[in-house]
């Protein structure tokens, strides 16, 4: 496999990734709160109804910011087929590091909706 089409498979690799799980989030919330998949925070795991609530709420943001670098990706990277490889690679390596925002914003983003609908002992607030 030469290398720019492995890391067109590698970079693409991270908003799939965010957008089955963001589908699996949405649709099929992990059952167990301590199991090993699943959007795990302190906040989360209070209850099964906190637990529900980051899933659902995340697994949108997921779906909607995977699917939006999923298809920035596959432009930049199809206009960067024709570079040399070690400029694929470095634009690669770019994306990959600006995958790090969206992620760390998604999470920051449900945190701060569970505290906004939940008090600390994991009720919702009226």
């Amino acid at each position: 496999m030469n290398g720019s089409l492995f890391n067109l498979i590698m970079t693409m690799l991270i908003p799939l990734v965010m957008v089955v799980c963001g589908w699996l989030f949405t649709h099929g919330i992990p059952r167990d709160r301590n199991s090993l998949f699943g959007y795990r925070t302190a906040m989360s795991v209070k209850t099964d109804d906190t637990w529900r609530f980051a899933h659902e709420y995340c697994g949108r943001l997921w779906l909607i910011i995977g699917f939006i670098l999923f298809v920035l990706t596959t432009v930049f990277m199809v206009l960067a087929m024709s570079m040399d490889p070690g400029t694929v690679s470095y634009i690669s390596g770019i994306l990959m590091m600006v995958y790090v925002v969206p992620l760390l914003a998604s999470v920051a983003a449900t945190e701060k909706a569970l505290k906004k609908t939940f008090d600390t002992r994991g009720r919702r607030k009226k």
